[in-house]
């Protein structure tokens, strides 16, 4: 093991900041010293909507700041705060030529109380035909950016009332979409509907360290900070608080380390981005949310980390990347680790379709190599989503190696030399 860190102490060390060691930026010390922070009772679980991860948010906004980081709208405010709606159906009524329509026909996905449109109301009139990726189409008009009327072919009829979820996974928008299940295209359409609509806050914490000659192009550093809360009825041994230690406080301990190592390199061509998502337990909002606000084709590569506090599989010194396959990010990282005795390794549990699982899918499904990085044995983790998911039983040490690790893996394409082939989007699911 000692020979190990020898050779990535080396290794990165020819390749870091300056003259200037790794270890004397990421090391185990303040690797525990964040993850101690995040994972404490009094964070309460950051539970989203609730006052511990608000605090938590706070944590990482002022590290940001003492890293030097940038805001992401320069306006002095780490926190990226959007609102979710949630609408709740209160009725509807809808005509095509005149003929009524029921309520199993149509599904309004709106944030407005009161939604009130025609064939004169200047919505765009577009369909799903036979035979079409039903979901991946309907994903396409969800995110609220346009006024849309989408006739859905009966085809999909058994399909068709799942689109009702989406009305808990809105984010605040003044356009509307009504999903129509029909093969008819009408002259003339009536539709109404009524919803009760409910607001709730979320932030994202962002950090930016401007790039130099290839400061229009993105690198994006992240990791959800949001756990399970507090939950009284399913206390053990008294402990009712889910800490989430490795569940993601590992994975933003991570992000908030790298951020502290390349402020100080100061050696990025590209831009970097670092994200601690919101929401991430119920749904994936915040990293949907921020994935939204760029243009994919800026950003060259996505390093989600998430979970990385526990041995892998393979032992220390390892690690896996999800959707391995999809691009050759992974053989990249692999290539720069070479000589140090440390291993990527392709996600090893595909049967859990982790690729898909956390905040990484949202950039993957635009086209953008976004990858999470991780060590949980998804077959057999002891602690996954229990109160005992605390620092107590975390490999410190190692997980700080894996840090290190990913600094080293990713300096070509934080430098700008190095590109990862981009996800064929069309593919996924």
């Amino acid at each position: 093991m000692k020979i190990v860190v020898f050779i990535l102490a080396a290794v990165l060390t020819v390749s870091g900041v300056a003259a200037q060691k790794i270890e004397s930026i990421i090391n185990a010390a303040e690797v525990e010293r964040i993850e101690r922070i995040l994972s404490a009772d009094d964070m309460e679980g950051r539970r989203t909507f609730t006052r511990g991860i608000e605090k938590a948010a706070a944590f990482i906004a002022e590290e940001f700041k003492q890293s030097g980081l940038q805001t992401l709208n320069k306006d002095g405010n780490y926190l990226q705060s959007f609102k979710m709606i949630r609408a709740k159906f209160q009725g509807l009524s809808a005509s095509f030529d005149g003929v009524p329509l029921n309520d199993r026909q149509v599904i309004a996905i709106t944030c407005k109380p009161e939604l009130q449109i025609s064939e004169n109301s200047g919505y765009e009139l577009v369909k799903i035909e036979k035979g079409a990726n039903f979901f991946a189409e309907a994903r396409k008009y969800t995110g609220l950016t346009r006024n849309a009327v989408v006739l859905v072919d009966t085809s999909f009829s058994g399909s068709f009332g799942r689109l009702t979820q989406l009305k808990s996974q809105l984010f605040q928008s003044d356009k509307s979409v009504v999903f129509i299940l029909s093969n008819q295209v009408p002259a003339k359409y009536n539709i109404e509907a009524k919803h009760q609509i409910q607001e709730q806050p979320l932030s994202n914490v962002v950090g930016v360290l401007p790039g130099k000659s290839l400061a229009h192009e993105y690198v994006i550093f992240s990791g959800h900070y949001d756990h399970l809360g507090i939950n009284s009825s399913k206390a053990v041994n008294n402990d009712s608080i889910f800490n989430g230690a490795n569940d993601d406080a590992a994975g933003t301990t991570a992000m908030i380390m790298l951020a502290k190592y390349y402020a100080r390199a100061n050696n990025n061509e590209r831009t970097l981005i670092f994200a601690a998502f919101t929401a991430e337990e119920i749904g994936g909002f915040g990293a949907t949310y921020f994935s939204r606000q760029l243009d994919p084709s800026k950003v060259m590569a996505m390093f989600n980390i998430e979970m990385i506090g526990t041995e892998s599989k393979w032992g220390p010194n390892s690690a896996y990347i999800t959707g391995f396959e999809k691009t050759d990010m992974g053989k990249i990282l692999q290539n720069n680790l070479k000589g140090t005795g440390f291993d990527f390794y392709p996600d090893p549990y595909p049967d859990q379709q982790l690729f898909y699982r956390s905040d990484n899918a949202t950039l993957a499904r635009l086209g953008v190599p976004a990858h999470t990085i991780s060590t949980s044995k998804m077959d057999s983790e002891p602690n996954y989503h229990k109160v005992s998911d605390e620092i107590s039983t975390l490999n410190i040490p190692n997980m700080t190696r894996i840090i290190q690790s990913i600094a080293l893996s990713a300096r070509g394409i934080v430098g700008g030399k190095e590109t990862p082939s981009r996800v064929d989007a069309g593919s996924l699911r």
